[in-house]
């Protein structure tokens, strides 16, 4: 799926790597906590959260990553989107609460992936 289609659906901001919106992305996991993203996250996904802390982009630097979306209209500091420019990663904000967030992305043909 396009990033630019994980924006529209869940009708979110682009705060950083707009030049990326056409970036594909094949899985999604939604977690708050890193330590889950670092065991069970395969590669190319989006990460949907609600921690806005400088550790949430390195985590998804690690896993190749190539979005984070921060729910609950959460926004993060410009030095977290700094980390992620310079990573290459698409940084959303969306209103929309967790599960509702991962529950469109489903609907819509985004899987998560087996561990």
């Amino acid at each position: 799926m396009k990033i630019r289609t994980i924006a529209e659906l869940l009708n979110a901001k682009v705060l950083c790597g707009e030049d990326r919106l056409d970036n594909d992305v094949t899985s999604a996991c939604g977690s708050d906590m890193m330590s889950d993203v670092l065991a069970y996250v395969k590669e190319q996904a989006v990460l949907l959260t609600g921690l806005v802390n400088p550790q949430v982009v390195r985590t998804a630097e690690m896993m190749d990553m190539r979005c984070i979306v921060f729910v609950r209209g959460k926004k993060p500091s410009k030095e977290v989107l700094d980390l992620a420019d310079e990573a290459g990663i698409v940084v959303l904000s969306t209103e929309e609460r967790m599960f509702t967030a991962c529950g469109a992305l489903y609907k819509n043909g985004l899987p998560g992936k087996e561990c």
